[in-house]
């Protein structure tokens, strides 16, 4: 599998999580990265995905793999 990188802007280190919101719900889903490139998804470092934050209000899931420990 090519190694993809992370979806911030400007950050090129390599994508170990994958990010999807739900708007209705205001969630936001953090998981493994995908098998595959999503347009609706975004891929996001280590870093990026630790530093998650969302609107006030919204939910953050994170697959348990994800979590410190």
């Amino acid at each position: 599998m090519q190694e993809r990188q992370c979806s911030k802007v400007a950050c090129a280190r390599e994508a170990v999580a994958t990010l999807t919101y739900d708007y209705a719900d205001q969630m936001a889903a953090v998981g493994p990265l995908g098998r595959a490139g999503d347009p609706h998804a975004h891929d996001l470092c280590q870093v990026h995905t630790e530093r998650l934050s969302v609107p006030k209000g919204w939910l953050v899931v994170r697959h348990e793999t994800l979590r410190a420990s």
